[in-house]
This record gives C-alpha cells, structure tokens and sequence, in this order.
C-alpha cells in the first residue's frame, strides 16, 4: 500500500492522461493542399501551359534533330544541321518540319501538367524548405520525370514517326491505330526503358542547374529581383537556357538510342530484335562509328536551351498569375 501511495504522488492522475490531439492530426505523410501558395490543380495546369508552349514554339528544330538520328539501312554519311534542313525542305516542303505537332500537342500538356507538379510536392517534402539543397531538387526532377514520361512517351513515339514517316502515315490517329494494329501495345513503350535512362540524368542536370543559377543570377542581380520571391523574366530565362543546355549535351547518346527504338521500321530505318539498350548501341557503333552516339547533339542543344528558357519563364509566369489570383481570392 506504501508503495502505491508513493507511485501515485509521484505521478499524478493529470500527468497520465493522453496528450489531446486535434481532431484532423494524422502523422502520414501527405500531398499538400498548397505548395508555394499554389494548389496542386494550379501547378498541374501552369506546367501543362509551360510544356505545350515550349514544344510547340521549339518543333521545326526537333523534326530537324529527328531526321539527323535516325538510323537508316542505306549508308550513313555525316549529317550537319543546314543539310538536314534542306534535305526536309527540298523533298516535303515546309510544312513537313511541322509534321507530328498534333501528336505532340496532345501528349506535352498532360505529361508537363504531372512532371511539374510532382517536382514541386517532391522538393517541398525533400529540400526541407532549404533553397540550397541542390540534391532534393536532383531527386526530385528525377521523380517527376520518371512519371511524366510514362504519360509522354506513347505520344513521342507517335510524333517521331510522323516526322521521318514521309507519308506512312496519314496522322496522329491513324498512325496508333496501325501500330496498335501490326506491332501492339508495347510499340508504344519500346523506348520507355531508355526514355528514362535518359531523362532521369537530364532531369537531374536540368534542375539542379536551374535551381543554382536561379539562385546565383538572385545574388548578383538584385536589379532583377521585385521582392523576395520574384526574380525577373531574365534570370528566369538565363538559368532555364543554362540548364537545357548542358543537361542536353550530356545525355544525347541516350537521345539517339531512344530515337531508333521509336522510329524502327519506319522509312527504311533499321528494325531491332529486341529493346535492349546495349543492342541498339553496338548496331549504332558497327554502321557509324561512335560519332553516330551524338549525332543530333547541335540541334538537340538548340532544342533544349531556348525551350527550356520558354518553358521556364511560362510556368513562372503562370504561377505568378496564379498566386495573384489566389491573393485576390483571400483578401475578398
């Protein structure tokens, strides 16, 4: 009895009892209802925007990247830009540069719209709210890709095909009905292993430069700088170009093999037996030498530095305009 007389002033029935908790507290992780004072819808949409403009406004040089990559069965001579541009234009005309855009259109809004959003969740949950932290934002670029290209890659199929198909196919539609039709559904995918090979390493570069030029354009420019948070279209441009650039450069070998995988079989380009990475490889190397792993790498830099400064500078624009909005919203 002693003892439990002296256990019980020792702890007081107030000190046992349950710490209360709200009645919404839940200790999972969870998706943020707001993220850089932005919902989710809202990210979805401003990267959906920034991804259709980019493509859209960069396509001629892509189809023009498209034609100096793909492997044909004829010989394989060098290749520069101006003859590819003028190869396209003397046999198809103009309007051939602009062949696939619609495929493009309808695969670049939907996987922009996830691989934004997802890479905003990622970093606010990774970076601990520390703008310094270059691998969370390398970490999550790499999420956000890894999801947007298995909404993209069908369409990119569709699109590459469509550019070098000289008249394979009559369109968009008509092009995944007889792919569907005489290869099946995994044509769609067959270059989904590389895409991501690929992607994860550019997404990684691009980010992490992006965040960091952002960041050191910030520090030296304050002229550029509005407040705390808003930095000029210029450095928005600057650090955009800078991270499409060299994520580019480094990972064109990469692009070639995903650009064979997905235009196999079409106008005389050579049909592998099987998706293998290492395979398409030494087929490159054996018909052209190791020049043929960064042929396209001028057009794809081209591509990817003035896209990436569009895209960039859109998607901010849109998530200005969104938080202007929500700020309206809360303050009526």
């Amino acid at each position: 009895m002693a003892t439990e007389a002296t256990t019980a002033s020792k702890f007081p029935e107030s000190d046992l009892r349950p710490i209360p908790q709200p009645p919404d507290f839940h200790p999972a992780i969870v998706v943020p209802a707001q993220t850089n004072g932005l919902r989710f819808w809202q990210l979805m949409v401003a990267g959906s925007i920034a991804g259709s403009v980019e493509h859209m406004a960069m396509f001629p040089v892509d189809t023009v990247k498209t034609h100096m990559q793909a492997l044909r069965s004829c010989p394989i001579k060098p290749i520069g830009i101006r003859q590819a541009f003028r190869s396209i234009i003397k046999t198809d005309g103009p309007s051939a540069l602009y062949r696939g855009i619609w495929a493009m259109g309808l695969g670049a809004g939907p996987a922009h719209a996830v691989y934004f959003s997802f890479y905003e969740v990622s970093k606010k949950y990774l970076s601990g709210n520390n703008p310094n932290n270059s691998a969370a934002h390398a970490i999550s670029g790499v999420f956000a890709t890894v999801s947007s290209d298995a909404v993209f890659t069908p369409m990119d199929m569709v699109k590459q095909r469509l550019q070098i198909g000289n008249g394979t196919y009559k369109g968009v539609w008509d092009c995944i009905k007889r792919v569907m039709r005489e290869e099946g559904f995994g044509a769609f995918y067959a270059s989904y292993r590389t895409t991501v090979l690929m992607n994860a390493p550019f997404t990684a570069v691009h980010f992490a430069t992006y965040e960091a030029v952002k960041r050191g354009l910030r520090e030296i420019s304050p002229e550029h700088v509005t407040g705390d948070e808003e930095e000029g279209w210029l450095i928005y441009a600057t650090a955009g170009a800078a991270a499409g650039g060299l994520a580019a450069a480094v990972t064109t070998p990469l692009d070639v093999v995903k650009t064979q995988l997905q235009c196999q079989g079409v106008c005389g380009c050579d049909r592998f037996k099987s998706s293998s990475i290492s395979d398409v490889f030494r087929t490159i190397v054996k018909k052209d030498g190791y020049r043929g792993l960064v042929r396209g790498w001028l057009p794809r830099m081209l591509f990817h530095a003035p896209a990436a400064a569009i895209c960039w500078s859109t998607y901010e624009a849109a998530k200005s305009f969104f938080q202007d909005v929500n700020g309206d919203s809360n303050v009526a």
